[in-house]
């Protein structure tokens, strides 16, 4: 992973709408919001920033929520281009394949059980970058 740096750079690529509901109009960070894709698609969208030359800055895979068991996802790279790392391409190649492995469970997820999976991903992602999620939250309600 990249070195975690200027939040200018970052560029947060999410499917989950409670990152752009907390995150946004903080005048720090750009957020790709894509409610269309799914938890995979939106790990191909990353690898393709990687494979473009964009530092990865979060993990693909962080926490301990399995990917067939959550619908959202979100990951920070860098807004431009650097340079290609085959390191960061692998650990992304490498997260495609897990999610690859893991069977959809099928479960029904209901409003609550995805609101609480909202914020395990919107928690993750604003404590990599320090983010008060908090203060986050305190902004939607």
């Amino acid at each position: 992973m990249g070195t975690i740096g200027n939040p200018r750079d970052y560029l947060i690529l999410t499917n989950n709408p409670l990152v752009p509901a907390c995150m946004e109009g903080k005048g720090l960070y750009t957020i790709d919001f894509r409610p269309e894709l799914s938890y995979r698609e939106i790990l191909t969208l990353v690898r393709d920033k990687v494979y473009l030359g964009h530092t990865l800055y979060t993990h693909p895979l962080a926490g301990s929520v399995k990917p067939n068991e959550t619908p959202y996802k979100s990951v920070i790279v860098s807004m431009v281009p650097h340079q290609f790392d085959s390191q960061q391409a692998e650990i992304i190649a490498n997260a495609i394949a897990v999610f690859d492995k893991f069977k959809p469970i099928g479960w029904e997820l209901n409003e609550r059980i995805l609101r609480d999976f909202q914020l395990i991903d919107y928690t993750l992602l604003a404590g990599a970058i320090g983010f008060d999620a908090a203060a986050g939250l305190s902004k939607k309600i």
